[in-house]
Formats: C-alpha cells, structure tokens, sequence
C-alpha cells in the first residue's frame, strides 16, 4: 500500500479564495477543495472556477491536492467532472459511492488516468464493501473517505465522541478497504470547540487503523498529525525485527528470536510498512 501521509485531510470550501490559498500554507497531508457539502447552490459555478484555477496554479508544495465533486445526481456533478478530468489535481472525491457502478460511470467521465477517491457514506455502501472494494481497484481508486455526518443521519443514529453505533460500520470498511488494498480515512469530528472530544475520537480511529482523518477546521490539522504518527519506540522497534531478518544467517526463516521476543514473518511485513509510513512523514515534514 502506498505509505504517502495522509493523516489530516482538511475540507476547504472553494468558494472561498482566502481559504484555497491559506491551505497552501497549512501542514496538512491532503487538502480537499470542496464543492459539494461547504458550497451553496448559488455558488457552485463560482466554486468550481476557484477549483480549477487552484489546481492549475499550483503552490501546495508536498500536500496532496484533491476535489471533492458534487455527486452525478446533482445539477452540478457532470460539469465539475469534466472541468476535473481537465485541470487534473492528484484526485478527485466523489460522494455517496453505493454501488460498483457509481464508480464506473465516474471512472468514464474522468478518464483512464486521474486517480479517485471516494465518499463511504451511505447504509447501501455497508451491504457492498466487498463489490466496491473490488470495483475501487478495477477503476483506480486510491482512498475511501468515511462519510460519517450522512451516514449516521441515513441510519438516523447519535453521533457521539465515541460513536458506538457507528463502530460495526467503520471496522468492516476498514476491513474491506485493507482487503482490497486501499486506504481510508476517518470522517470528520463536528465539534470544533470540544477539542478534548477531536483528540479521543483520533486515538479511537488510530486504534482502529485508519491511515488518518478527515478535518473541517485548521485547528484539527496539528492534533490529527500527532495521533496518526508512529509512535518513535514502535518504529525503533520495527527497525530491530526488519534488521534481524535481512541477516544473512536468517534468510529463509520464519520465526526469530529477537531481543527475547518470537517475531514471525507477519511481524516483517507490518515492520516494513511501518518503516515506510515512518520515512514518509518525516520526507513530508522536512519538505
């Protein structure tokens, strides 16, 4: 899986120029220019524009550029798509994916290669992980965002700090996407002024193993950064287990004895993805 960071990935209504270019300037992973939920009817067209002229402009230096289109049942989805296909950011995110055919008719209209990301954010979605999964890769379909806020309203639940009645929903799209090897990102956390309630509902999706989250204000972007970096003495001790079993000596092993503790060869792999993610922050952060 790609280890590029995507820890914090900040919502930014393109609508709002100052709020484009003062995402050129935050640490975030990932922005998102949104034209869908942050943008009002009578600004679409405007927002779209902002959009366009963003990605042509460039400035965002290692963050990586997304859009999030309105969705193909809207007024607004067929023009954002093509003026997409055209400006190419590094992806576009599409709302309420439900179906493998969602994907495929948004595949067509962007074309063979610009990556897509898209919005798990209904009750339908819940019953397709798998078909979505194995539609997401026939199509190149890089991340699954969680769309928390409608799919809770969809099921007509509390959305919580802790979510409970959300848990069985996040954990088999986490399933499915680690399944079909793509990566996924937590929703977002309404909440701005309970800043307390942000840092535990992080924690829980990192615990969880989520690659990261989706943010609606500047102030989650440092918060989320540190919750979905490795820890320092996990990542030493990935380094350890991937050492002992480059050793000449283990080749072809499949079980080690290292520092007192047995490490297998899924311990391995898990060391070396650790590794990478580790690195990459760090290139991201010294860029």
């Amino acid at each position: 899986m790609n280890a590029r960071p995507r820890r914090s990935a900040l919502y930014m209504p393109a609508s709002n120029a100052r709020a484009i270019e003062k995402a050129r300037e935050l640490p975030c992973d990932v922005v998102i220019l949104d034209l869908e939920d942050a943008v009002g009817p009578d600004a679409k067209d405007e927002a779209r524009a902002n959009a366009v002229a963003a990605v042509r402009a460039g400035g965002f230096g290692a963050r990586e550029l997304v859009v999030r289109a309105n969705g193909l049942d809207t007024p607004w989805g067929e023009a954002d798509l093509a003026a997409l296909a055209q400006a190419g950011p590094d992806a576009v995110l599409v709302p309420k994916i439900s179906a493998p055919e969602d994907l495929a008719a948004v595949r067509a209209r962007l074309g063979e290669a610009l990556p897509i990301w898209a919005m798990i954010e209904t009750c339908q979605a819940m019953f397709r992980l798998d078909a979505l999964g194995a539609q997401s890769t026939n199509v190149g379909v890089e991340a699954w965002v969680i769309g928390s806020n409608d799919l809770a309203k969809e099921m007509r639940c509390a959305l919580t700090v802790e979510r409970e009645a959300l848990i069985s929903a996040l954990t088999v799209s986490l399933m499915a996407a680690r399944a079909h090897r793509i990566a996924i990102l937590d929703g977002v956390f309404n909440e701005i002024a309970d800043p307390g309630g942000f840092q535990r509902q992080c924690a829980q999706a990192a615990a969880f193993g989520f690659d990261g989250k989706s943010l609606i204000h500047p102030s989650q972007v440092a918060p989320a950064n540190a919750a979905f970096t490795p820890d320092p003495a996990a990542v030493a001790w990935a380094r350890v287990v991937v050492d002992a079993f480059g050793a000449p000596e283990n080749a072809g092993k499949g079980v080690l004895k290292v520092e007192g503790r047995m490490v297998e060869r899924l311990h391995f792999a898990e060391a070396r993805r650790l590794i990478g993610v580790a690195d990459a922050i760090a290139a991201r952060e010294a860029a």
